[in-house]
């Protein structure tokens, strides 16, 4: 997990490297987060790992039975043998007691490291899930959704993938990383199963009490030229259309803090704020809450799962429909990777400008995806996806 040095208000570790399962967890959605509780209770440790996009289906009544190429489990932890957490020029290593005599040979390994170029590999063919033809349609089809009232709001996505892929993650995460620089990125090797992430998003934090999720909306092209890199920043900060999406979501946020929240601590601490990242201008809104003694960290993110961002208004009327628009099972892409603390804290980002890569059946993919409001024009929302999916192709071409 690397923060790539971005300046942000809520960092706990500039990077963090966790190694080697003593136990794990890996399940399908079926009572997943009462699992999840369990394991994270009982362990009461560092455990790192993900939650897909699809354990919606173990807290409302709903399916995913669209195309999935990748078959990831819908979750998966693991309690680390060894952990190295890096913040300014102080690096803390922990390692589980069984392992504690193997610090000094492991450090002296990793002086020994040298990046390890790989042989030239074929660029990956990348196709398009939904063509352009039948995303505006689709686009026009939420569209009427909203205009009856059914919804406000949709975050509809689509896939990229490449067939018979043969790929060194590692490498392609490094060019990955280096494009975005993000806050939140991720490498995650699971055997045979890779996330190459580079979100700028955070989904959710527990600091103590405090819950913090920052939802963003709202996507703008950065400019070599300074003048209309600042004309793009000022354009997105002003956009009617992209502020009612924030908004929107950001209202969503609040609405699922108060589920877990102390009477009265719910705050918009930021609303509508202009970040800027090496690709694009993002709009970002922050959202606190204090947690009810009464609820548990898995509380807190069951009950505020999927994140609205990546969903829409409201939440469960959403969820139906772009289950049936979208052509893809999203699984772990917009779902959120992170760690728990063994004081019961955590941080999970959402991931998205992210590349999802099976190993074994050499199945190679990312989506993107835009929100789909009553102001939306398909055309402008298509260019939108393609804007976000350009980091990805590059890397992989």
């Amino acid at each position: 997990m690397d923060s790539n040095d971005y300046q942000q208000d809520y960092s706990s570790y500039d990077c963090i490297l966790a190694v080697d399962a003593f136990t794990s967890i890996k399940t399908d959605y079926h009572n997943a987060f009462d699992d999840l509780k369990q394991y994270q209770q009982t362990a009461k440790d560092w455990l790192f790992g993900y939650l897909s996009y699809d354990l919606k289906n173990d807290i409302e009544d709903l399916h995913s039975n669209n195309f999935d190429g990748l078959n990831f489990p819908d979750l998966f932890f693991f309690q680390p043998k060894k952990v190295f957490l890096l913040k300014g020029n102080e690096l803390e290593i922990q390692y589980i007691n069984m392992c504690n005599d193997e610090v000094e040979d492991d450090f002296e390994e990793i002086l020994k490291t040298q990046n390890i170029k790989s042989k030239t590999q074929s660029p990956v063919v990348i196709q398009q899930r939904i063509s352009k033809v039948k995303y505006l349609e689709k686009a026009s089809e939420i569209l009427e959704h909203i205009h009856r009232g059914d919804i406000y709001e949709a975050n509809f996505c689509m896939e990229f993938f490449g067939e018979n892929a043969i790929i060194n993650p590692l490498e392609k995460f490094q060019k990955l990383n280096e494009i975005s620089k993000p806050p939140l990125a991720v490498y995650f090797k699971n055997n045979k199963q890779f996330l190459l992430c580079a979100s700028p998003e955070r989904y959710l934090k527990k600091v103590g009490e405090q819950l913090i999720s920052q939802p963003i909306k709202g996507t703008a092209k950065r400019f070599d030229n300074v003048v209309e890199d600042e004309k793009s920043k000022n354009k997105l900060a002003s956009d009617p259309k992209e502020r009612a999406e924030n908004i929107m979501v950001s209202d969503l946020v609040r609405n699922d803090l108060s589920r877990t929240a102390q009477k009265g601590s719910v705050k918009v601490e930021e609303l509508c704020s202009i970040y800027s990242f090496e690709q694009v201008h993002q709009m970002i809104s922050t959202i606190t809450s204090k947690l009810d003694s009464q609820y548990s960290a898995v509380d807190a993110i069951k009950t505020t799962f999927p994140m609205g961002s990546m969903t829409g208004t409201p939440k469960v009327s959403v969820l139906k429909i772009i289950e049936e628009f979208e052509e893809t099972k999203r699984g772990l892409y917009s779902g959120a990777v992170g760690y728990f603390t063994p004081t019961g804290d955590f941080d999970f980002n959402v991931v998205i400008r992210s590349i999802l890569y099976n190993q074994e059946n050499k199945y190679i993919s990312f989506s993107v995806g835009s929100a789909i409001t009553s102001q939306s024009v398909p055309e402008k929302e298509y260019e939108e996806c393609l804007l976000k999916a350009k980091a990805m192709r590059e890397v992989l071409s």
